[in-house]
């Protein structure tokens, strides 16, 4: 969600970040990820359970079951050892992993996991709203706090530059730990003054044991499911959200909990309370899957590397839902050269949005992705907001990151990658409902488009590195 604000206000916030970052003397690129996948594509790839470690026999075994069980990709092999150099984190395995759609069923799970903890419950939001569910989940932090769970929450500036003081106030003087990310106000800044970096992840984790993640913000926008005929969101009209998270249980839980942990150190965060942060991992499913953070800070996102390699060693699908989709030149061409070696490329994006240029400028690349054999799809009667990625149907991510120059260079972001077919066909039956609410955009209507229309993504173009 790109946080709705007062017009002349967001301006302002734009013009303080290019002179803050010296715009005028040129702008940070992505890096060219371009590594070697002849010498990595036969290292063997170690996996963790709850008891640490898997022997490598072990690890090769869990690996085969995934590949045996797929549509005969080779992505295991070509692609996981590169991931695991990119990314360091571990691909962890007896984890339980639950889809969820829509804003209705994650706050449902979300409250009920917040309603039974007993230690602990990090969260860390773009957007905060003080609101019907903001309030909901306020009043529910606060009950939880008093009983004596420590709650700890990162709220990022911008994206809770509309809620009222007074609420984290009331917050705060309950015992909560509140940290707001990159304060807009320069004087409130605890290091380097960073306007341009956000925390775009939107993460919950409750006694070390349960996380959430996925697109979803705290705010009555989504209390509308998008699978409902005339469900509203509001009581404006406004279309309902159509967003995607999971809930995970499992050996992975306490990676999540480390990049929390780090973000909060980052900030300059207060030492928090004492608190079993990292309780023993239990073994509650089937499911093998990595936790991928990105932030600014790091040479190049973790998230978009290993996603660029996804695509360029897929060899039968790539299906992507994503809210807001600008390309930088490698994602374009890796889309580009999937789809002309016969990889069946398929995009799923807005057909409304709650911000025009990105809307428009995403628009601009339509032409040369539907030449290169690129198949796209406008999803109708929703704002779109899931971020979710499917290769080969057995590799599939799920988080906070969109296709865009901002997720890829100046937020923080999570992701989740959870391995194997039957969670791919989870996902897939998904992408197949969305693709059946969703109207095919075709190469020769698309040049039949109004000149209204073409100077808009033009104009909208020539923003995209900072939309």
């Amino acid at each position: 969600m790109r946080r709705l604000l007062n017009p002349l206000r967001w301006l302002t916030l734009r013009i303080l970040a290019l002179l803050a970052f010296g715009y005028l003397a040129g702008c940070a690129s992505l890096p060219v990820i371009a590594p070697d996948l002849a010498l990595r594509s036969h290292t063997p790839v170690p996996l963790e359970g709850e008891r640490g470690p898997l022997s490598a026999a072990q690890s090769k075994a869990i690996l085969d079951g995934l590949r045996s069980r797929g549509q005969g990709t080779d992505i295991f092999d070509r692609h996981l050892a590169l991931e695991e150099a990119i990314v360091g984190s571990p691909l962890t395995t007896g984890n339980r992993v639950l889809l969820l759609q829509d804003g209705p069923a994650t706050y449902q799970a979300m409250y009920a996991a917040i309603m039974s903890a007993k230690d602990s419950i990090n969260m860390e939001t773009y957007i905060l709203d003080d609101d019907e569910v903001g309030q909901r989940f306020a009043q529910a932090l606060i009950d939880k706090q008093r009983e004596g769970v420590q709650i700890n929450i990162i709220r990022d500036s911008v994206g809770t530059l509309g809620t009222p003081s007074g609420f984290f106030q009331r917050l705060v003087e309950s015992g909560i730990r509140v940290l707001e990310f990159n304060p807009v106000n320069p004087l409130m800044a605890r290091k380097a003054w960073e306007l341009n970096q956000r925390d775009h992840r939107k993460l919950l984790i409750v006694d070390g044991r349960v996380a959430f993640l996925g697109g979803i913000n705290i705010s009555s926008v989504y209390s509308g499911s998008s699978f409902r005929p005339g469900s509203r969101a509001r009581a404006d009209s406004t279309p309902p959200w159509r967003d995607t998270d999971l809930q995970l249980q499992g050996p992975v839980v306490a990676e999540f909990q480390k990049l929390f942990l780090s973000a909060w150190a980052k900030q300059g965060g207060k030492p928090l309370a004492p608190r079993n942060y990292f309780p023993q991992p239990q073994n509650l499913g089937r499911e093998v899957v990595r936790a991928i953070g990105s932030s600014p800070e790091e040479p190049y996102s973790l998230i978009y590397a290993t996603l660029l390699s996804a695509i360029n060693n897929a060899e039968s699908s790539v299906h992507l839902t994503n809210a807001y989709f600008v390309p930088d030149p490698q994602l374009l061409s890796a889309l580009e050269a999937a789809a002309r070696r016969g990889v069946d490329v398929t995009l799923i994006l807005p057909s409304q949005t709650d911000s025009s240029l990105v809307f428009y400028a995403g628009r601009s690349y339509y032409g040369q992705l539907l030449r290169a054999g690129v198949k796209i799809y406008e999803r109708r009667r929703v704002i779109l907001h899931s971020k979710v990625a499917l290769v080969d149907g057995v590799w599939a991510t799920v988080g906070s990151t969109n296709l865009d120059w901002r997720s890829f260079l100046h937020n923080y972001e999570v992701n989740a990658v959870v391995l194997g077919v039957d969670f791919g066909n989870q996902v897939q039956a998904m992408f197949d409902k969305d693709l059946a609410a969703s109207n095919a955009i075709t190469l020769a209507q698309w040049e039949r488009r109004p000149l209204g229309e073409r100077i808009r993504e033009l104009f909208a173009r020539a923003w995209e590195y900072w939309l």
